[in-house]
């Protein structure tokens, strides 16, 4: 099939280039150019979605079987695109996120039934945060593409060429050695996904011209918070100890949960659904998830080779990690409380 894609060359889209082009389709990238290469194999357009002309020159003459969209954050652009490009393909797949309910992460069992952000097509960027956002561009799609509509809604993603920074984050930290801060409960079940498995589903759903809605968040229990740094050690080969510190004293030390020590979550009830979403849909009509130990081999493979210093760990308005100085504090204060 001809297979527009919007994005693809960060992360998710460039997995999702990469599984179309594996699959043998035809396919189209339309990005700034900016973010990332693009795949070889692909017809490449640069543009910019905001800019009416580039959205002009990109549909000029040309016809697609399916638009995967990777890079959507806001309604009112989203939609601008759905409506330049109805007519000009016949099924709209818009990746969106778990984000976009409002119950994430308190509520257990989360699905794509589930109460959604109340957000308009046409919001704008200032409207509100990313989920919101997420919510009102999925509305976008849904409502104004001239053509079937699906729906992808991932939950935490992990995988090589990740540029969020949490998984590259902990791979970096744990093979400099030594005493590692480890936060809260290593038995903790978690719930994560792989950017390729979130690929391969995609693009299978796509080209069948499935509409609806899917949750992608994984399989229950997939791994632990302790089982998923033991890999982190075992891959790199490092003589780190990973000492784990009780929720009650990182909170005591301020530390942001989420970020400053990456997917920590303290348990309570207004985190309780935060591993609990259902992919039951998914899984039903053909998602498959690797185990997550090689996820972690896999994103150690790619990232071993990259400078530290070229490491990314976020962006300047969300950044991963926790400082040294902050780390061995918590450390010494732990030592002290045990």
């Amino acid at each position: 099939m001809r297979i527009l894609v919007i994005g693809g060359s960060v992360f998710l889209g460039r997995a999702i280039v990469a599984e179309a082009l594996r699959q043998g389709h035809e396919v189209t990238t339309f990005n700034r150019g900016k973010s990332g290469p693009d795949a070889p194999g692909v017809e490449t357009v640069h543009g910019d979605r905001e800019v009416s002309a580039d959205l002009d020159r990109l549909v000029e003459g040309r016809h697609w079987d399916l638009v995967i969209d990777v890079c959507g954050f806001t309604p009112r652009v989203v939609l601008d695109s759905v409506r330049r490009l109805s007519g000009h393909a016949g099924h709209y797949t818009f990746i969106s996120s778990i984000s976009a309910f409002p119950g994430f992460p308190a509520v257990p069992g989360l699905d794509e039934d589930s109460p959604r952000h109340e957000c308009p097509p046409d919001a704008d960027r200032d409207f509100g945060d990313y989920g919101v956002l997420k919510a009102g561009c999925e509305r976008a799609v849904e409502e104004y593409f001239d053509g079937q509509t699906l729906i992808i809604e991932p939950g935490l993603i992990l995988g090589p060429y990740e540029n969020v920074g949490r998984l590259p984050w902990w791979l970096t930290r744990i093979a400099k050695g030594g005493r590692v801060l480890a936060p809260g409960d290593p038995s903790r079940p978690m719930q994560v996904i792989d950017a390729r498995d979130i690929a391969a589903f995609t693009v299978d759903q796509a080209t069948k011209r499935t509409t609806g809605r899917f949750l992608t968040s994984g399989v229950r229990g997939n791994t632990t918070y302790g089982d998923w740094l033991r890999d982190c050690v075992e891959v790199t080969g490092s003589d780190a100890e990973l000492v784990w510190v009780d929720d009650a004293v990182l909170q005591e030390h301020a530390v942001r949960m989420w970020t400053e020590l990456p997917l920590w979550m303290a348990e309570s009830p207004e985190t309780a659904g935060t591993w609990l979403p259902s992919s039951a849909k998914a899984l039903a009509a053909g998602l498959t998830c690797r185990p997550v130990a090689e996820t972690v081999r896999d994103t150690w493979e790619w990232l071993k080779d990259i400078p530290e210093d070229q490491r990314s760990f976020g962006t300047s308005m969300l950044s991963h990690g926790i400082a040294p100085e902050k780390e061995a504090r918590i450390l010494a204060a732990w030592d002290a409380h045990s």
